[in-house]
């Protein structure tokens, strides 16, 4: 009852804090005001690409991120707005927004309401394991699509002409007929824009490169008056705190941000814990995914109820944080306040910054999220995932980003399902030590003759309890030294009573029982005994014979002896050949100490 009303449970950023060492404050100062440098320019970018203003990109980094700080486990990581969630926002809004400017800040802020209750929800039923569910190949391609989409789309920004297509594929085909449409001052100032960056990447790495482009960009454009060329800028964006409103529209469009609102709770819950893991791990902690979802959800709904927009982990921000040698959640509070004063009293610089200047800040951010080499080079290492990778990265291409997560979600579970349905399997046998090893291709670890030890490598369950039993029949045909015994390795695969694996397993015994083969379960020796008694198998000498692991089979199984033959001419005329490799000496247990067959009828006792 004391832990579940504890501080650690509810509030593991707070407990954090509560114990703050001095020594941390001024590297938090450093990190914090470095982080809030490159969330500015970013949030406001990011709320052009969701299709809201400025201010409400503003307003999605400060209490979210306070709101983190006191709930996250993570001290690294830094939340706020995320391209590849930007990007599903607006791909989910605008159609339904049909233009109007309110109905789409409202459609926004419902959905990051409903992708907080969402990870509520999930952290409520513990299902941080979905952080491992869509896997790293699948993620790869999905952000790498969504990637190439954000770009694409920011062209019309960077160029100054207008999209009449909405889809990619169109975008992309039209190219030649848009370029012709290019804004000249536009693309000068889109290319001011990144020669600044560059420069202050190379010069001045230590320096927040967006908020320099900004300030530089912004200031020609107040300084010499470029608006009068056509060079669009934000404009008057306004000041103060958040006017609090309740969405305003007819109540069928809801239904429609639901499953949306699912998918991007999914893609940023992954997307965020891949960035929290690799940080804690770098600094020697650990962090609870349960903890996380609950924390993410409670970051969104503090965005909704401020009015802005759903917000994930920021890895460049979190690497910023790191750099500068962050500690603590402090950081994030620090960065919130630093965003707050600027979005409460200092907002009237930002209407001279050109919207060319966010879509090159935007493309450079994106680039971040590519990885094309990486995605190439499990084409040499796993041709599956790489299948896996391209297939998600095209379908977000050609389908749009929110089927394309979809799919992505899909194709996650399906690669589980392939995985426990048709799992890999061993055939075990024993090297010149005595130790128990998988049969290769090879002469250091030979077959036990007469003994067939098998290992699955799935927990067995009703929809792949048909396979296991195939298997073990067409193994027990193929071998050449017509085993007498079937050692099952239960450990790797019966992990949980279920009904139909009983069922199978009752007639697999019988089955091998008419053929001669005795039936040997090695490892869950209570487990076992329970779960075949109440399923009424009979176990013992003239059923199933239950063993505490496998070296204790091969100790206690009599098989009949059997001579191995090769090239016509008996090599082994017994079992004793190969077992008495097995060390006999006080270095091993008990029960991996094997008694040789010979031994046993003479009544030897275990050296």
């Amino acid at each position: 009852m004391r832990d579940f009303f504890s501080l650690e449970r509810w509030l593991p950023g707070l407990a954090t804090l509560l114990q703050y060492q001095r020594a941390w404050l001024i590297p938090d100062v450093r990190a914090g005001l470095s982080v809030a440098a490159v969330a500015l320019p970013v949030a406001i970018a990011y709320a052009e690409l969701a299709g809201v203003g400025p201010l409400v990109g503003l307003y999605s980094c400060i209490l979210p991120m306070l709101v983190y700080a006191l709930f996250g486990t993570s001290r690294q990581l830094i939340v706020g707005p995320d391209a590849a969630t930007c990007a599903v926002i607006a791909a989910v809004v605008t159609p339904l927004a049909a233009g109007d400017a309110t109905r789409h800040w409202q459609l926004v802020m419902t959905m990051t309401a409903m992708t907080g209750l969402w990870c509520l929800i999930a952290s409520r039923f513990k299902l941080g394991v979905l952080a491992d569910f869509l896997s790293r190949p699948i993620l790869m391609g999905l952000l790498n699509g969504v990637a190439i989409t954000i770009i694409v789309g920011q062209f019309s920004k960077i160029f100054g002409f207008t999209f009449s297509d909405r889809n990619l594929i169109e975008q992309i085909a039209g190219g030649a007929s848009y370029i012709t449409q290019t804004h000249l001052p536009t693309m000068a100032m889109s290319l001011t824009t990144l020669l600044t960056l560059l420069l202050a990447k190379r010069y001045k790495p230590a320096w927040p490169s967006s908020m320099v482009a900004m300030v530089v960009t912004a200031a020609l454009v107040w300084g010499l008056n470029l608006d009068q060329f056509g060079i669009a800028t934000l404009g008057a964006i306004g000041s103060g705190m958040p006017v609090f409103q309740l969405p305003d529209f007819p109540p069928g469009l809801m239904r429609e941000l639901v499953l949306p609102a699912l998918n991007l709770a999914m893609v940023s819950f992954v997307s965020m814990m891949l960035t929290a893991r690799s940080f804690a791990a770098k600094n020697g902690y650990d962090i609870d995914a349960d903890k996380e979802f609950r924390a993410l959800g409670l970051a969104n709904l503090a965005a909704a109820a401020s009015q802005g927009f759903a917000i994930s982990g920021a890895g460049s921000r979190t690497a910023v944080n790191d750099a500068n040698g962050g500690k603590s959640q402090l950081v994030s509070i620090i960065a919130a306040a630093a965003i707050a004063l600027v979005t409460f009293y200092l907002t009237a610089p930002l209407q001279y910054i050109p919207t060319a200047a966010l879509g090159v800040v935007l493309v450079m951010a994106s680039l971040s999220l590519t990885d094309f080499r990486g995605l190439w080079a499990l084409r040499y290492s796993d041709r599956a995932a790489f299948w896996l990778a391209l297939i998600s990265f095209i379908s977000v291409l050609a389908m749009g980003v929110i089927p394309g997560i979809t799919l992505a979600v899909l194709l996650g579970l399906f690669q589980f399902l392939r995985n426990v349905m048709r799992p890999t399997d061993q055939l075990l046998g024993m090297d010149d030590k005595g130790v128990v090893r998988t049969l290769r291709d090879n002469e250091q670890v030979k077959a036990i003759p007469g003994i067939l030890v098998y290992r699955f490598n799935s927990p067995l369950t009703y929809f792949n309890a048909p396979y296991f039993k195939r298997r073990v029949l067409v193994l027990l045909v193929q071998d050449p030294h017509n085993p007498k015994c079937l050692v099952v390795d239960a450990v790797a695969s019966f992990t949980h009573q279920d009904i139909s694996v009983m069922s199978m397993i009752g007639e697999l015994h019988k089955d091998l029982k008419r053929r001669g083969i005795k039936m040997v379960m090695a490892g869950r020796h209570g487990q076992m005994s329970q779960w075949l008694k109440q399923a009424g198998i009979r176990v013992g000498d003239e059923g199933i014979i239950l063993c505490p692991d496998i070296y204790q089979a091969l100790r206690m199984t009599r098989c009949y002896r059997e001579p191995v033959f090769k090239d016509d001419a008996v090599v082994e005329s017994t079992t004793d050949a190969i077992l008495s490799h097995w060390p006999q000496d006080d270095a091993l247990p008990d029960s991996a100490r094997l008694t040789l067959p010979s031994e046993q009828e003479a009544g030897a006792t275990p050296a």
